[in-house]
């Protein structure tokens, strides 16, 4: 039994492990459910992104979005992938796992676990709506500032396609994700998320244009 690496103690920073996956997918469930674990864990920002290039084959995802698929195309854009394809893992907007083979995303997990954040990321809430301040860039920028709203914990059933019959739990389902700007790593800088619904809420400072992610953290 594979043992996922226990990231509560000794880290000063979350994390970000994002897996792109699709209902309509057969060979994606296992990665759903380990997103599920790896949710559970304090320090890892666990996002379900849900693509919709298959939705073609029988079931339409129901929590797919296009701008998810174009974030998983920039992805191999960058990491010089020649296509992109379900379920994949990406860690720290860094390395993929194309696999999704447990120990071999743990083994990622457990690298940038090791690395401390690239800025001092601070969030404050003020009213309904956050403060976000950044500093101490080891590294100048830009960084692109993003906020990610998640469902926690949905139960799908599914009726048709290749997963027919089965009934599939997903975690941190990505709902919405705008950027709140671009920092250029040289001086302090402040964002505002605004007044923020229900749900829950992370922050991901990225090298602009999906570069790796150098600094993340939820805001509630």
């Amino acid at each position: 039994m594979l043992i996922v690496p226990n990231l509560s103690h000794g880290q000063t920073a979350p994390v970000v492990v994002e897996l792109f996956s699709s209902q309509g997918c057969s060979s994606c469930p296992p990665a759903d459910q380990y997103l599920v674990e790896l949710a559970q864990q304090r320090n890892i920002i666990a996002l379900g992104w849900h693509v919709d290039y298959w939705d073609y084959i029988g079931w339409e995802d129901i929590f797919a979005h296009p701008a998810f698929t174009e974030r998983q195309k920039a992805y191999a854009r960058v990491m010089n992938e020649r296509m992109i394809y379900t379920p994949q893992f990406i860690v720290n907007g860094a390395e993929s796992s194309g696999s999704g083979h447990r120990a071999e995303v743990a083994a990622l997990i457990q690298k940038y676990a090791q690395r401390a954040p690239g800025a001092d990321l601070s969030i404050r809430r003020m009213g309904a709506s956050y403060d976000i301040t950044l500093q101490n860039a080891y590294y100048s920028g830009p960084y692109d500032v993003h906020l990610v709203s998640v469902t926690p914990m949905e139960t799908v059933e599914i009726y048709r396609g290749e997963n027919a019959g089965r009934r599939l739990d997903y975690a941190n389902i990505v709902t919405e994700w705008h950027s709140l700007g671009r920092w250029d790593g040289l001086r302090p800088a402040r964002f505002e998320t605004g007044a923020l619904g229900p749900g829950r809420y992370a922050v991901l400072v990225q090298y602009q244009d999906n570069g790796e992610i150098v600094v993340a953290d939820w805001v509630n």
